[in-house]
């Protein structure tokens, strides 16, 4: 998962390399991004020079009202800032949106290029008028305040990207902790009250983590800082943040006795949620039997491979083996070697271009962002060539010994996820949308477009003959990539029987443990996530729409030889709602994206 994609556009460009201006985006080869000529070469026409106005415009104003977003993008302007989270700023974001969505629908006769731009500028505030308005998530659901999406709030920026001098992104530090006890306040005050359980245990552990690791790890990542004012002012600010980190956790620890189980967004809203954030319009009962047909098919690929990797063996048994082959040295070792074998095997298969050398790392989780086994910060298009951080959780400690063991995946199982995070998941998608010529694929990424394409990868992967040096050759890297797959079925059916159909977390996880043969740790934590995270349906739904889009458009191009020419193409627009990159890719007569 991507908890930090963010996604800020560049309007004023020059190439890498010379005298560039903070905030300048660069195409994949380098050089900057010429103004989009009218049709025949021309000159753009007034109607065209207005839009691009009002797109310099959305974004300046995107930035001023998101300031952790334009932080995560490397717009480092705003360090330290936070939006305006109070009831009554949050109604004024609402009302913004709304006029800026007048003001793009007035725009017509615009080139095909940015007529499409206008879709997904509209598509962006649509998403965001979802869940501010109509769910009114900054009122009932602290993951509002996490949504990578918008504002995620996080001091990872701050800590894990050189873009500055260690001083300066100390300062900066120092900035976001003295500002965030008002943040946390404001959020606070927005939180209706009681709480469902799982959100609770949700507030405990982000806040609790977050007061935690600010306490222990913090203070020694800028240490060797030899300036006694910065460190003064550093004790000062960060001793207030964790106090106001602390103050909160134990709020939401009071809110345990009266918790709820009432989660459900219910059918109507959910409905709703996937119209207006993922342009996709099917009756849930259809929706529904789409994913109990994924995971059929999914069941009897996992036969398939059973039957070589372990002949005689149930499916549970046959999960147990693959998972059994633990990483040597720890998953955060065994993912660092796997990188370099997975960026080999994309080059020598030719399946999709890399547009940068930018690094990524890999290294274990902070204690406030462990709810999923691993997730990948990329830095945004402001800060292209600064690190991205592969993060991958340890288990709990305070679970019992045999849970800790079974929660580290096995080889397979890891190197499914390093698939999805990083080659040619999430890590490589960042790299071109960083760069797309559209000032808003640079902008805004979709949650169904980014892990739609990261889970869509794990299976692309398989059939493009990886086998990752396993001992179990192709058939055991299936069983890994399968029981990701599973895994994300599951999601997707209790995504709607969670917050549509009235099933329970505990019928949830049982379906985790029971049908994608999950450990009792990732059950639990999965379920939980679906109450708080109705969303989580998207990598499914996004991996189907993609694979139906790649077979429909290599159907005239060549089958699996245009793959790689599917691939770039897909990944050339930023990241707009699949059904509309359908029928940018297909025409307007592409039928339906499922």
């Amino acid at each position: 998962m991507v908890p930090a994609a963010r996604l800020l556009p560049v309007l004023l460009l020059v190439a890498l390399g010379g005298c560039s201006e903070p905030g300048e985006p660069q195409t994949a080869a380098g050089n900057a991004t010429p103004p989009a000529a009218a049709p025949g070469g021309a000159a753009p026409d007034a109607g065209e020079s207005r839009w691009s106005e009002f797109v310099e415009r959305f974004t300046e104003d995107w930035m001023a009202a998101h300031p952790v977003y334009a932080v995560t993008a490397g717009r480092h302007e705003f360090d330290g800032q936070f939006p305006d989270w109070s009831a009554v700023g949050i109604r004024g974001e609402i009302e913004r949106l709304r006029g800026l969505r007048r003001e793009a629908e007035a725009f017509t006769d615009l080139t095909d290029e940015h007529a499409f731009e206008r879709e997904y500028l509209l598509a962006v505030i649509d998403r965001n008028l979802f869940w501010m308005d109509e769910a009114e998530w900054p009122f009932r659901n602290l993951e509002f305040y996490f949504d990578w999406g918008s504002d995620y709030l996080s001091p990872d920026p701050y800590l894990s990207r050189p873009y500055a001098p260690l001083p300066e992104r100390m300062a900066a530090y120092s900035n976001f902790a003295r500002n965030l006890p008002r943040a946390l306040a404001q959020i606070r005050a927005n939180l209706r009250t009681p709480m469902p359980r799982t959100w609770v245990e949700k507030g405990i552990a982000t806040f609790g983590g977050m007061a935690e690791f600010f306490a222990d790890d913090v203070p020694g990542i800028f240490a060797q800082v030899d300036d006694a004012e910065l460190q003064e002012t550093f004790g000062k600010a960060n001793g207030e943040a964790i106090a106001a980190l602390a103050e909160l956790t134990a709020w939401f620890e009071s809110l345990r006795a009266a918790a709820t189980e009432d989660y459900a967004l219910g059918a109507d809203l959910f409905a709703a949620m996937l119209r207006e954030t993922e342009q996709v319009e099917l009756p849930l009962d259809v929706l529904e039997d789409v994913g109990r047909q994924d995971l059929a098919r999914n069941l009897v690929a996992l036969d398939a491979a059973c039957a070589e990797f372990a002949p005689g063996q149930d499916r549970a048994g046959c999960m147990a083996k693959m998972n059994a082959n633990k990483p040597r040295g720890g998953a955060v070792a065994e993912a660092r070697r796997q990188l370099g074998r997975l960026r080999e095997f994309l080059v020598a298969e030719s399946l999709v271009t890399i547009p940068g050398d930018d690094p990524i790392l890999v290294e274990e989780a902070p204690p406030y962002a462990r709810s999923n086994f691993a997730y990948i910060n990329v830095p945004g298009p402001y800060d292209l060539g600064m690190p991205s951080v592969y993060n991958i959780a340890p288990p709990d400690p305070a679970w019992p010994e045999q849970e800790q063991y079974d929660y580290v995946p096995g080889v397979a199982d890891l190197m499914s996820t390093s698939v999805h995070e990083v080659w040619p998941g999430h890590f490589l998608q960042f790299l071109h949308s960083n760069r797309v010529s559209i000032a808003v694929g640079r902008l805004f990424v979709g949650y169904a477009y980014a892990e739609g394409w990261a889970h869509y990868a794990e299976e692309m992967m398989w059939e493009a003959g990886l086998s990752g040096g396993l001992a179990g050759g192709l058939a055991e890297f299936r069983i890994g990539q399968v029981s990701k797959a599973l895994y994300r079925n599951i999601r997707y059916l209790c995504a709607i029987g969670l917050h549509a159909k009235g099933m329970s977390a505990g019928e949830c996880e049982a379906m985790f443990r029971e049908r994608a043969f999950q450990d009792p740790g990732n059950a639990r934590q999965q379920a939980a996530r679906g109450t708080y995270d109705p969303g989580y349906l998207n990598y499914t739904l996004g991996k189907l729409m993609i694979r139906k889009l790649r077979d429909d458009w290599s159907a005239t191009r060549g089958g699996r030889a245009a793959w790689g020419d599917f691939h770039d193409e897909f990944l050339s627009h930023g990241g707009p709602p699949v059904p509309m990159l359908r029928r940018l890719m297909l025409g307007p007569d592409a039928g339906p994206a499922l």
